[in-house]
């Protein structure tokens, strides 16, 4: 498995088509650490390249403010690294979880928001951060109306990865349309077709949190 593994031999086989997805990734990366949302060597990203079916994940322990192509591993459905030349990140797994059970992903992106953060612990008890009558709810796939109601299911933290993954893989289920899984306390997983829209997802539920952590401060 993917956790004994410590320097994968092989070098990422790139042509221009996936160096142009690569770029993507890092630079969507870099935003979310110019906002404040990956703090230190917080958060990992990932694609999957809808030709050829391969998964590209960012390494354990760096700065997502100055990733780069370099800095990523090439895994399969099952998290083995198959190329590359860093540290899987211990959350590779959950990135497999949800590439196996949502088969349309193009891209996952996790990060460490403050009020992603606060609302995963606010929420906690009732299982799911719940986002209605927002106008922004558009920004989400398949969503027509802001009279939609979102809910972000909230997952205990754990260490314990290959649980989690299972807690993970049970959200995905027990909430299909969902758009993201927050884990208690920790951050976001969220997820789209393509990069550009795992990049809206991402920028339009950091706002609608930041909304309802406001006002929920407000009417306290």
């Amino acid at each position: 498995m993917w956790e004994e593994m410590n320097e994968p031999t092989q070098t990422i086989a790139w042509d221009q088509e996936l160096i142009s997805q690569a770029e993507s990734l890092c630079a969507a990366a870099h935003e979310c650490a110019r906002r404040g949302w990956v703090p230190a060597t917080a958060g990992n990203f990932s694609f999957r390249d809808r030709a050829s079916g391969r998964i590209f994940i960012t390494a354990s322990g760096l700065d997502k403010g100055s990733v780069t192509p370099d800095d990523l591993l090439e895994i399969d459905l099952n998290c083995d690294v198959v190329a590359g030349s860093r540290k899987p990140s211990a959350e590779t797994s959950l990135h497999g979880v949800i590439y196996r059970n949502r088969p349309d992903t193009g891209a996952i992106f996790h990060v460490h928001s403050i009020w992603n953060t606060l609302l995963s612990d606010r929420f906690a008890r009732d299982g799911a951060v719940p986002l209605e009558n927002y106008e922004l709810l558009k920004a989400l796939s398949d969503v027509t109306t802001h009279e939609h109601r979102e809910l972000v299911p909230i997952l205990e933290n754990s260490q314990e990865y290959a649980g989690l993954a299972l807690e993970v893989a049970g959200a995905l289920r027990d909430y299909p349309a969902a758009h993201g899984v927050l884990l208690r306390r920790h951050g976001l997983y969220t997820w789209g077709e393509s990069i550009a829209g795992t990049r809206r997802h991402l920028e339009a539920l950091e706002f609608l949190f930041e909304v309802e952590s406001r006002r929920l401060s407000c009417e306290s």
